[in-house]
């Protein structure tokens, strides 16, 4: 048996739940891997509220929070190629096995080994947040001296998006609330106070002719204001709105496959990308871990080490 947290329903903060369950099996196309590090994201407390009830299959409640970690691999499946039992790795639950817990089974072809040099805390934010912007800079495809105005640049993926784009050659406006002004501006971004006024207005006035490309993190009516700064409709990337397509924009296209695990993970080693790993919490306060990002105060990525204590 090995200590998990998660819900007992579909639900808000009050439906979650510590519990104990036996470790997961892995299936043929799966890893069982002790968990050393679980990444709080936002979709976490989406998935608790019921936003896609399918992520679990038939997986009967209660159910593990939680979709990445880093950790070392106790067995693999039959049709696993590339792991190895010992291995250090990181990766992706999305068979809704969920990472809040002491072990899980990933998915193999949504895992990689962690390069030498790599903290474990690093490499847990890779399979959601860091490869969200990876995939969204990618898609917008923009040149060297382009413009791109990401839209909630505080959180642990705009930051990421930021330093992506930058490393891109691209220039980054990014917009957030005052609190988020110092991490933003210390990794190259033109800060954009959404406290201080209308937020297109203070936009124009550092890019009068609209901007290259939008990658939004926000969503609803903060990305309809935002959305009109681009001077091509189709170069608006939501990674949290579907009715983004109402605006002549997209959804971001995800692909967590190993090649992009292994290309973020370079980034890192190359000193090229920090995830901004802010607040690190044990399991036991895994609650306040997950209250702090749904209620929009973290600084740049929040995470669970199995290996703390309070």
């Amino acid at each position: 048996m090995s200590e998990a947290f998660g819900f007992r329903e579909f639900g808000g903060p009050q439906v979650q739940m510590f519990f104990d369950r036996p470790d997961p099996v892995p299936g043929p196309a799966e890893v069982l891997v002790r968990v050393t590090v679980a990444s709080v994201n936002p979709l976490d407390f989406k998935l608790r509220a019921g936003a896609m009830p399918q992520f679990y299959g038939d997986r009967p409640f209660p159910h593990v929070l939680g979709a990445e970690a880093a950790g070392v691999v106790l067995a693999v499946g039959a049709e696993v190629e590339g792991l190895d039992v010992g291995d250090a790795v990181f990766g992706c639950s999305l068979a809704g096995a969920g990472t809040y817990a002491r072990t899980t089974v990933l998915d193999a072809a949504n895992t990689a080994r962690k390069p030498d040099g790599l903290r474990d805390d690093w490499a847990a934010t890779i399979p959601v947040a860091v490869t969200s912007a990876l995939n969204a800079v990618d898609q917008l495809d923009l040149p060297v001296g382009a413009t791109v105005l990401v839209n909630g640049v505080g959180g642990g993926v705009g930051l990421v998006t930021a330093q992506v784009a930058r490393d891109r050659g691209l220039h980054v406006i990014g917009t957030g609330g005052a609190a988020k002004r110092a991490l933003a501006e210390a990794v190259g971004v033109t800060f954009v106070d959404y406290t201080d006024g209308d937020v297109a207005d203070q936009v124009r006035g550092l890019a009068p002719d609209g901007v290259d490309g939008v990658v939004d993190l926000v969503g609803g009516a903060s990305l309809r204001a935002v959305a009109p700064l681009s001077r091509e409709a189709g170069k608006v990337v939501s990674v949290t709105d579907p009715t983004v397509s109402e605006l002549g924009g997209e959804m971001v296209r995800r692909r967590v496959d190993r090649s992009d695990l292994e290309r973020a993970a370079a980034l890192m080693v190359q000193g090229r990308l920090d995830p901004q790993v802010g607040k690190t919490y044990p399991l036991s306060q895994a609650a306040d871990a997950l209250a702090l990002v749904e209620h929009g105060h973290a600084l740049g990525k929040v995470v669970i080490d199995m290996t703390g204590t309070a």
